[in-house]
Parts: C-alpha cells; structure tokens; sequence
C-alpha cells in the first residue's frame, strides 16, 4: 500500500477542520441551552450530524486500500467532502435566518 499523499493529505485535513469549525459552531449555537427545542433547532441538529457524517466519512473512503487496476477512491470522497460542507453550511443558514 502506498503512502499519501497530494490530495489525500488535502481532504483528510480539509474534513477534520470542517468537522472541527461545524462542532464549534453548535458549541457557540447553543444546543446545550436550557430552552425548549422548536422543529427548526432540531432540523439543524439533524443537518448538522449528517455533515458530520459525510465528513467523517471521507477518511474511510481516501484510505480504502484499492487494487492498481481499480479507480481511485479521490472522486467519491471529494463528493462526500462537498457534501458534508454544503450540508453544514444549510445548518448554519437554516440556524442564523429563523
């Protein structure tokens, strides 16, 4: 198995930061507030998690040991990368414009 590196290196770091800034922003957000929840608080707890998901995903995908003949595995986990942001950026709006 070969090393990383290039965008490999890129997208672990990319997805660990991305994950690092969205569970900052719950943090600050205030999920751990004493008040009752609405179904907006909820939807972006929800959106917020799948982005975690995604994100925490994308490591699994890059690192999966593939054969020389097979495609690369940079494709699916630039697709899960893009989506775990777009999905944290949603949280963010949907949280910021009640």
């Amino acid at each position: 198995m070969r090393a990383p590196v290039g965008s490999v290196v890129g997208l672990c770091s990319a997805s660990a930061t991305m994950s690092a800034m969205g569970m900052a922003f719950l943090g600050y957000w205030g999920i751990h507030e004493p008040t009752p929840w609405r179904w907006h608080d909820i939807f972006v707890v929800c959106l917020a998690f799948l982005s975690f998901a995604a994100l925490g995903s994308v490591v699994w995908i890059i690192t999966t040991p593939v054969s020389d003949d097979e495609a690369e595995r940079i494709i699916p986990a630039r697709r899960a990368f893009a989506a775990g942001v777009i999905l944290m950026w949603l949280a963010v709006v949907v949280a910021v414009i009640p």
